[in-house]
């Protein structure tokens, strides 16, 4: 079972925690109200109240042992900042931040957040999915509802070409490029330009771009 830490019991985050959890992912939901904190006492979620702008908190509550944690402060910048330093200082290997301006987004990144975004409840379901379904996490908006995102080759195209699997055809969204691992294991994956002729395999992440509800009708094919 994946672990998740979510940082922040706003609407985004309470939104990501939800949708975390429904889907089967462990969800460590932090947030300092203590009134918030209960109203999660009878649900999946493990909510513990706390501060993240103090690593040990953080220690206590294991989020040392998520395989990402989502950093959802809304627009307490500093405690933002901080709680991203801490989790990239406590090992945590994915660190999603929330950013409320572009300024506050370079500040994330420059400290370490393995990723940015400018989310609303609709991202915070869409990102959900992303991270029960996507490894690693990379989904890059680029226009409202339109994103490039790497998504592993689902079942349904392992075998076949990109001719064959149609995917302009069925679900309307473009294979950009195939990331495949390396016949050395400890190298880098290779990225090979999308031809109609080269093959999917079944290990492959397609780099791809269309309509976010098309890229969630791809992966889940």
């Amino acid at each position: 079972m994946k672990r998740f830490g979510i940082i922040g019991a706003g609407r985004f985050g309470t939104a990501l925690a939800e949708t975390l959890a429904a889907s089967g992912g462990e969800v460590i939901l932090l947030d300092r109200r203590r009134e918030v904190v209960q109203l999660f006492a009878q649900t999946p979620i493990n909510a513990v109240q706390g501060d993240a702008t103090n690593p040990q908190t953080l220690l206590d509550a294991g989020f040392a042992q998520c395989s990402t944690v989502v950093v959802a402060i809304g627009d307490a910048i500093e405690s933002s900042v901080l709680a991203t330093v801490n989790c990239k200082d406590i090992g945590v290997r994915t660190v999603v931040a929330k950013a409320v301006t572009d300024l506050h987004g370079k500040v994330l990144d420059r400290v370490g957040a393995d990723m940015v975004v400018y989310p609303n409840r609709e991202r915070a379901l869409r990102l959900a999915r992303s991270l029960m379904n996507r490894t690693p996490i990379d989904l890059y908006e680029i226009a409202d509802g339109y994103s490039v995102a790497e998504i592993t080759a689902p079942r349904s195209l392992s075998g076949r070409t990109l001719r064959e699997s149609a995917a302009r055809q069925k679900y309307g969204v473009t294979v950009l490029a195939l990331r495949r691992h390396a016949q050395d294991p400890r190298a880098p994956r290779t990225t090979l330009i999308a031809t109609g002729d080269e093959v999917i395999e079944k290990d492959d992440i397609l780099v791809v771009f269309g309509p976010d509800r098309n890229l969630d009708e791809l992966r889940d094919s």
